[in-house]
């Protein structure tokens, strides 16, 4: 009905030459006072030269007089507000088509023959997902459905980071609690992981190897056994909320295809990065920002942007006509 209401008051601006502006319909705060508001008069008052009470009552005798099957009565109020009752027959109608519709109503096929990524989620595999993770699932399912609905064919993407610092703390937590587990003495990581399933993953590698890890050189093998084990739950997890992704892409594959690289010679050719103390900085303040960013820190390790720049990229260059 507003919509309606909406799109009858901008052709009304269009029959009287009136110029064009925004159209703001309201519910009254008073529901004695009709089923919507609108000051629209108020608006165009100004524009005119004209008494906004004047213009309302122009604008409300055309509402009725054009529109007798969607407005029942109007009235004006104060300065220039019109009080707009519906016509009770357009509502049972809308009724009745909501009700033959059933769960077809409202869809719409502005989607048809394109497609649309949406990536939700996201969490990183380094411990169970949160509550908060969890809204993000349904809102990022029910936009996805909602698209769907609409026509667009639907590609659901997880996103997540297995490289970087972040991994490196979550491998040396996990070799610190099997160490631990096999009676040997250790210090347990800086900012580690803490939580009972770092370990219940010490535990399965001790169950599956024994001793034979501990004189391990690197974290890789306790690295990949964690987040081989966290992603296996992080699925789990989604499953039991019935949510199913059709592509999962991690970071480290935009280091192994040279996309990372790519970035950066592309970024440099465009003169939009540069170095200072070591570090190489993104000209962030030509692209709107407050102030320029880090993208390779002076010891040498890419900071978060970096790898987001080259995923942003590669979705790009998937060619989707609409990306969430």
């Amino acid at each position: 009905m507003k919509n309606a209401l909406s799109s009858a008051l901008r052709e009304i601006l269009t029959t009287l030459n009136y110029p064009e502006t925004k159209i703001v319909v309201q519910l009254p705060k008073n529901p004695n006072h009709g089923d919507f508001a609108t000051n629209l008069a108020l608006q165009l008052g100004g524009q005119l030269g004209k008494s906004p009470r004047d213009i309302a009552q122009i604008l409300a005798d055309k509402l009725k007089s054009d529109y007798p099957n969607l407005v029942d009565s109007t009235d004006i109020a104060g300065p220039g507000f019109i009080n707009i009752s519906i016509n009770k027959n357009a509502i049972v109608s809308q009724l009745l088509s909501v009700l033959t519709l059933n769960k077809e109503y409202g869809k719409s096929d502005f989607g048809q023959g394109k497609t649309a990524q949406v990536e939700f989620v996201s969490a990183n595999p380094t411990g169970p997902l949160t509550v908060g993770h969890g809204r993000g699932a349904i809102l990022g399912d029910v936009i996805s459905s909602i698209l769907e609905w609409n026509g667009y064919e639907v590609e659901r993407e997880y996103y997540y980071n297995n490289a970087g610092r972040q991994m490196h703390r979550l491998g040396e937590s996990v070799k610190s609690r099997y160490l631990e587990l096999v009676g040997e003495n250790t210090e347990f990581p800086e900012e580690g992981y803490e939580g009972e399933y770092i370990i219940e993953i010490a535990q399965s590698l001790l169950d599956k190897n024994g001793d034979s890890l501990i004189d391990t050189a690197d974290n890789k093998v306790f690295k990949e056994a964690a987040e081989s084990n966290i992603f296996l739950n992080i699925k789990k997890t989604l499953a039991r909320i019935g949510l199913k992704f059709d592509s999962f892409f991690n970071e480290n594959s935009l280091y192994d295809s040279g996309a990372i690289e790519d970035v950066v010679d592309t970024l440099r050719q465009k003169n939009l990065i540069y170095e200072k103390e070591g570090a190489t900085w993104f000209k962030a303040t030509e692209a709107g920002r407050d102030q320029d960013r880090v993208i390779i820190k002076s010891s040498g390790e890419p900071t978060y942007r970096l790898p987001d720049i080259a995923y942003h990229q590669n979705k790009f260059n998937r060619g989707y006509d609409l990306m969430v």
